[in-house]
């Protein structure tokens, strides 16, 4: 089975909201919502993420600029924001989904996401992670609880 078929298959058999495979292997999983999960991962794993492929659950542009920062070979996303797309198209990233959004609202639905609305001021994918991490501690620390 590829890995990208694996993944997929662990995403909706299980439940959860990330998987990442790499050589057969499930190298991590979360059912953490949002971004949390991936920011996760890659402090977990660093470099051991590039290569591998990703099944999430939703995949907006501050995902996709993470997925691109960790050199991750395919993703499959059940939604993913035309935004999304676009970076991991960029970064030669190999992408399928489920739905395609115009973009990821936050949990009341009525606005667009914090972490895709913070990823319009991150210029490089080198930026990003760092740049997100200190933006999702600088959010939970407000205790903003919608996403």
């Amino acid at each position: 089975m590829l890995d990208i078929d694996l993944a997929k298959k662990i995403l909706k058999d299980k439940e959860a909201s990330l998987v990442i495979v790499k050589e057969g292997q499930i190298i991590f999983k979360s059912y953490e919502s949002g971004i949390f999960g991936l920011l996760k991962a890659i402090e977990k794993l660093n470099n051991q993420m590039r290569g591998a492929s990703v099944a999430d659950k939703v995949v907006g542009r501050a995902t996709a600029l993470l997925l691109a920062y960790s050199h991750i070979k395919e993703v499959y996303a059940f939604i993913l924001s035309i935004e999304g797309k676009k970076v991991l198209e960029i970064n030669n990233i190999k992408v399928n989904h489920q739905m395609l959004v115009k973009k990821i609202l936050d949990r009341t639905g009525k606005d667009i996401c914090p972490f895709e609305k913070f990823s319009y001021s991150i210029n490089s994918i080198e930026q990003a992670y760092e740049q997100l991490r200190n933006f999702a501690e600088e959010f939970l620390n407000k205790k903003i609880f919608y996403y």
